[in-house]
């Protein structure tokens, strides 16, 4: 059963940073090409990064670009997202999923909040 637990959200004042881990199982991590989802309040899910199975490619949403950082360590079978300079229009539910899949997890909440 695959199985993909999201944390390191929390509440963040704008310009702080957070860094999400997610860990997965059930699957062959190492293999995958895994991705960044989030859903905004009131709003559908947006793309925010997905990185190659490898690690050696990376790609950006343009309103995260310069900012977050996917990486990935398969050693451990987990996934992060390192997230600087925050805005409040980063607040969402943030999710991983394996490329090209929709999240099934529960997330892990963003605040960004002065």
């Amino acid at each position: 059963e695959v199985q993909l637990v999201e944390s390191g959200g929390g509440l963040v004042q704008p310009g702080g940073s957070l860094r999400l881990s997610c860990a997965a199982s059930g699957f062959t991590f190492r293999s995958s090409g895994m991705t960044w989802v989030r859903r905004q309040p009131e709003k559908g899910l947006e793309w925010v990064s997905t990185i190659s199975s490898s690690g050696g490619s990376t790609s950006y949403a343009g309103s995260v670009k310069g900012r977050f950082t996917i990486s990935r360590d398969n050693a451990k079978n987990t996934l992060y997202l390192q997230m600087n300079s925050l805005k409040p229009e980063d607040t969402a539910v943030y999710y991983c999923v394996e490329t090209g899949r929709t999240p099934l997890s529960q997330g892990t909440q963003v605040t960004v909040s002065s």
